[in-house]
């Protein structure tokens, strides 16, 4: 497994382990942002980001592992 792998797995596990394993650290009503109370904010701001890490894992897998050209 390269280099670009092992860290785009990393950044893939990031949204996964603050949605699954962070949220009983975060499961409060107060502050409130934006109107919303912080556990909400926390999971739709997790659900925002998600792609845009995701993305970033894509864009280091494929800089570090390009894809093989056949002939």
């Amino acid at each position: 497994m390269g280099k670009g792998t092992k860290l785009a797995l990393i950044l893939g596990a990031i949204p996964f382990i603050t949605l699954v394993f962070a949220l009983p650290l975060v499961n409060r009503i107060e502050p409130v942002i934006l109107g919303l109370p912080f556990l909400l904010f926390w999971i739709l701001s997790w659900v925002i980001l998600t792609p845009l890490i995701l993305f970033l894992a894509y864009r280091l897998e494929k800089k570090f592992n390009p894809p093989e050209e056949e002939d």
